[in-house]
């Protein structure tokens, strides 16, 4: 097998992770509900090892729709549960409560289920080097179903997201759109977790993200520094994997680790000195007395 025959589909797979996730990244930082990521996975785990365990009783179930079921509930809890910031309990810290009981409820059906175990192992690694085009095709009509939903409701998600003042002035409920984007970010986790993995995902999710409210404060300046981020990061990270045979999740969570750390290097050579007040500009001649 050729390099292009094997390291095409990943690359294509990484690309659509880039573009989805790199979106939510900016709104997830904004927030500050960083670990939300891994909330929600375990949350879908926790409903596709339910499937499983049901699925004998049920010949027609699929492991799939209890992960979507999973991650409705699980964004209605984390919508009811928003905390402003400064609140005595941080919103982070019921998010973590979540991901901890998710991750224990997973493990004890995971006991009873049948390929229980290797469901909740696929979560945390993934197997994007081995990830087939029909997948592909399958997770690219879900992003753009998702994608089509985030466009149209940008507006109301930037306010809630980077102006939450500004919505509560509007009028709106701040827990009912918590609850569309959560609920959506859950249809997203449920789809990129299975072929990448959680902290593939988690490093698609946060690092490019970081990397744009490093150098911007603008949503679509943002979007397009996120996207190039996560485009070097997974291409740089694919080649170093075929080219020294190591494994591609891990080696493309580094490279994004490499790709953050150029960049916020790269930040203060890039920022133009301020020009002191008390300095004539241009003669050269110091003021005049």
């Amino acid at each position: 097998m050729s390099a292009i025959e094997l390291m095409l589909p990943p690359f294509v797979a990484c690309m659509l992770l880039v573009a989805i996730h790199g979106y939510f990244g900016l709104h997830v930082i904004a927030r500050g509900v960083i670990f939300v990521d891994l909330a929600m996975a375990q949350i879908a785990a926790l409903g596709a090892t339910t499937g499983l365990l049901f699925h004998g009783a049920m010949v027609s179930t699929h492991p799939e729709w209890f992960s979507f079921g999973a991650v409705a509930i699980g964004a209605a809890v984390l919508a009811l549960t928003r905390t402003h910031r400064e609140g005595r309990v941080p919103h982070e810290a019921i998010i973590g409560i979540v991901y901890v009981v998710a991750s224990a409820a997973a493990l004890l059906i995971a006991d009873k289920a049948p390929r229980g175990a290797d469901v909740v192992k696929d979560i945390l690694v993934g197997s994007i080097l081995w990830i087939t085009w029909p997948t592909i095709a399958k997770d690219a009509v879900a992003y753009a179903i998702i994608g089509l939903f985030l466009y149209l409701l940008r507006r109301r998600f930037e306010t809630v997201s980077f102006r939450p003042a500004e919505a509560t002035a509007n009028g709106w409920s701040l827990r009912w759109w918590d609850f569309v984007f959560y609920l959506l970010f859950g249809f997203t986790v449920t789809f990129s977790v299975p072929i990448a993995g959680v902290l593939l995902v988690f490093s698609f999710l946060v690092v490019p993200a970081v990397i744009a409210f490093l150098y911007a404060r603008r949503p679509v300046p943002m979007m397009l520094i996120a996207w190039t981020a996560g485009m070097i990061a997974c291409t740089a990270g694919l080649a170093v994997s075929y080219a020294l045979d190591l494994p591609t999740g891990p080696l493309i969570v580094c490279s994004f680790g490499m790709v953050l750390i150029l960049a916020a290097a790269a930040r203060p050579l890039l920022r133009r000195p301020a020009v002191s007040r008390a300095e004539p500009v241009g003669t050269g001649e110091a003021p005049a007395a």
